[in-house]
């Protein structure tokens, strides 16, 4: 009781209330003088959210806090391994597929607009000399040999296996027809007589394009990003030491529109797969020779002319081709940008060229791609007004 009394008597003591004193050192007038000493600031830490919360604002703080690290590797051996080490289900892309209109799904996994033809040659500089004479005969008894080599020199007594005619006899001419054109160009272009030619070599790329919905799960109701797997073989690629050039500016603007396609992928259908992520090129990141020249696909026999007619699927043949040409490039030219230290959040400062040819033994399409942008997360492609180009011929 006592302790009570004496602490009524303090609070009825007359002065100013905490309001009033409040009041009274905003509306003080502040002295200033060479006397007077400045007083502290209190320098707080900012608030932040934590690490292990279950809200947005955490979640954001945990991703931000990952870039950094990727920001902060010191060599691209590092970087790779960082944005490969979290493992999650991935849709895995087929660039031989069989799927209705796959190459429209494939621009939208890769940002990628698709104009026919060819594009135009680069401007000849007036202080180069001009190149000799292009040898068109020489060139067209080379492809006659390989061809003759196949189906004619070398008459083979067993019997093909169903569905591996073109493994058996297509494959090793496209294996003699791209060695033989590249010697013969070598005199033409001195960057082939120093190339690597691989065969069979893989190629994978990994990247993330979108958001969707978590549908089940400890982590249901999430949002998280959709991610991507190419596991590539071309059936041989040629990679040179200098970056080839580029066929129209990084910013240039494509008046087509990528497809926009408002399914998940598994209506294409896609399935998703978990295991390693991968980022390769065909071959490791100290070879000299890490920039892209071009790449040769043997489609498979399911994937030939005859069987797509016969299905009454003939608009797909030009599809075919189109789809392998657009996720194989897409595959190698971005495998090649990671390869320089480029990623989603550290987009591409020049672009990657890279060109393909694709052929099931009798017909040939021919591709050139370039890549523009490796902004395809949600995050990065909300105001990235690049898009990855791909030009290419019908089969003929």
């Amino acid at each position: 009781m006592a302790a009570a009394r004496c602490w009524r008597l303090v609070l009825r003591v007359p002065g100013l209330s905490l309001h009033t004193a409040a009041g009274a050192a905003v509306t003080a007038p502040e002295v200033t003088g060479p006397d007077v000493a400045a007083a502290p600031v209190a320098r707080y830490p900012p608030l932040v959210a934590s690490l292990t919360a279950d809200s947005k604002a955490a979640r954001q703080r945990r991703v931000e806090r990952w870039q950094a690290t990727v920001h902060a590797a010191k060599s691209v051996d590092e970087k790779l391994r960082i944005l490969t080490k979290m493992q999650f289900m991935k849709y895995i892309v087929y660039p031989q597929t069989f799927a209705l209109n796959a190459d429209r799904w494939y621009q939208s996994f890769t940002k990628t607009v698709f104009l026919s033809g060819l594009p135009p040659p680069p401007p000849a500089k007036p202080d180069t000399e001009p190149a000799p004479a292009l040898d068109v005969a020489a060139l067209r008894a080379a492809a006659c040999d390989c061809l003759l080599q196949e189906h004619f020199f070398l008459r083979r007594k067993k019997r093909v296996p169903l569905y591996l005619e073109r493994e058996a006899i297509a494959s090793p001419f496209l294996d003699q027809l791209v060695a033989s054109l590249t010697g013969l160009l070598s005199a033409r272009n001195p960057a082939l007589a120093a190339a690597a030619l691989d065969c069979k070599r893989p190629v994978h790329f990994y990247w993330l394009r979108g958001e969707e919905i978590i549908p089940r799960g400890h982590r249901k109701g999430r949002v998280d990003a959709l991610r991507y797997q190419i596991n590539d073989k071309p059936h041989n690629q040629i990679r040179i030491s200098k970056q080839l050039p580029e066929f129209v500016p990084l910013d240039y603007s494509v008046p087509v529109e990528v497809p926009v396609m408002n399914c998940k992928p598994d209506k294409l259908p896609l399935f998703k797969r978990q295991y390693e992520n991968t980022i390769f090129i065909g071959t490791k990141t100290a070879d000299p020779h890490c920039y892209g020249h071009t790449q040769f696909h043997l489609l498979p026999d399911k994937l030939k002319r005859e069987r797509l007619l016969k299905q009454n699927c003939a608009n797909q043949i030009e599809v075919v081709f189109r789809a392998n040409a657009i996720a194989s490039l897409f595959a190698w030219t971005g495998a090649q940008a990671m390869y320089q230290g480029f990623w989603s959040e550290a987009d591409v400062t020049r672009p990657f060229v890279s060109q393909g040819v694709i052929t099931d033994g009798k017909y040939f399409s021919f591709f050139c791609y370039q890549l523009n942008t490796l902004a395809l997360t949600a995050q990065a492609d909300q105001n990235n007004p690049r898009k990855n180009i791909c030009w290419g011929t019908q089969n003929a």
